[in-house]
């Protein structure tokens, strides 16, 4: 076994691994998946969702979920397809596989938000234009006029927090924060 020299300066073995306790994983992704339910995700997604997330390498196949989240290929199927169609998981092919993986997109908190800001956008302007249709002094009109304006504030907002989060990641040497 090789020794690592840590922050001290001082050489020491480096720590074993640890074996993942499954039943620790499993209440993980339960208690996971129903916090992202509570929020308003379907239930299979955020199960399906907190499975891949807590898999070391952010992938697995429709029998590894189906079989770890002791559920039927169609619930996995029809939860990838939700998680796909709000790009939160992609599908890929291993080499010489007919088999499909699903994974987690790199970066995914980000791009979720970042995703976030063209909902906001045509929120924002769809509202305006109700506000102009509705009458900008009718009760109805001053709502959506107020509503259109902070999802603009929270846009503008939401910008300027993934800037600063970039930056975050690359002071702290996080993954994906080296550019």
């Amino acid at each position: 076994m090789s020794s690592e020299t840590g922050a001290d300066g001082r050489e020491r073995e480096p720590e074993p691994e640890r074996a993942r306790d499954e039943e620790a994983v499993s209440r993980f992704v339960e208690r996971f998946a129903a916090e992202m339910t509570e929020a308003g995700m379907q239930r299979m997604a955020s199960r399906v969702f907190a499975a891949l997330l807590a898999d070391d390498d952010g992938s697995m196949t429709s029998a590894e979920l189906s079989e770890q989240l002791r559920i039927s290929p169609a619930a996995v199927s029809a939860a990838i397809n939700y998680l796909t169609q709000v790009s939160m998981v992609g599908r890929e092919r291993d080499p010489g596989s007919r088999r499909d993986r699903y994974r987690l997109h790199n970066e995914i908190w980000y791009a979720t938000f970042a995703g976030r800001d063209r909902v906001l956008t045509r929120w924002e302007h769809t509202l305006k234009e109700g506000a102009q249709t509705l009458g900008p002094d009718t009760p109805a009109g001053t709502r959506l006029a107020e509503t259109a304006e902070f999802f603009e504030f929270l846009q503008s907002e939401l910008v300027g927090m993934m800037d600063r989060w970039r930056d975050y990641r690359k002071k702290y040497d996080l993954p994906g924060g080296k550019n």
